[in-house]
């Protein structure tokens, strides 16, 4: 160790800059490095989302149009020919409930699912879920299984 590579301890020596509005001598007085006028010079200022300087932000000059309805219920849809290949990889032999189909990643535990007649089924399957399409309660029932809404 020699004088030449002393240096201090880290996090020992604090360097926050010059102090603002401190005097003319300061370099950093009178407006205070905040420039002149305007509302970024004031105090309290904070940026709004989507100011745009005073002209009409785009949120507000685009044309608004449609209605969406805040009641809307989204299902998840599963097909027929799914619960097929999952029979057919031996995933699953004879019942279908949400647990089974959120284990293997068709649907997330907060998805309302609803069974679509896509496909075939050759399996007897007693499948409890949310809701089923005619035609595939009715491929369900003709395999000999059961379609359970919760």
């Amino acid at each position: 160790m020699g004088l030449h590579s002393l240096q201090p301890a880290e996090g020992s020596v604090n360097r926050d800059g010059k102090r603002l509005g401190r005097g003319q001598g300061s370099g950093k007085g009178g407006t205070a490095a905040r420039g002149h006028k305007g509302a970024k010079s004031r105090s309290g200022y904070s940026k709004k989302i989507g100011f745009e300087g005073g002209q009409m932000p785009l949120q507000r000059r685009v044309p608004k149009f449609g209605f969406t309805n805040i009641n809307r219920k989204n299902y998840q849809g599963i097909n027929l020919e799914k619960l097929q290949e999952l029979v057919d990889n031996k995933v699953i032999t004879n019942e279908v409930s949400l647990d089974i189909l959120i284990e293997n990643g068709l649907v997330g535990k907060n998805d309302l699912v609803k069974i679509l007649g896509n496909g075939e089924l050759k399996a007897s399957l007693k499948v409890s879920v949310h809701k089923f399409t005619a035609s595939a309660k009715a491929a369900i029932e003709a395999a000999g299984g059961e379609a359970i809404s919760l």
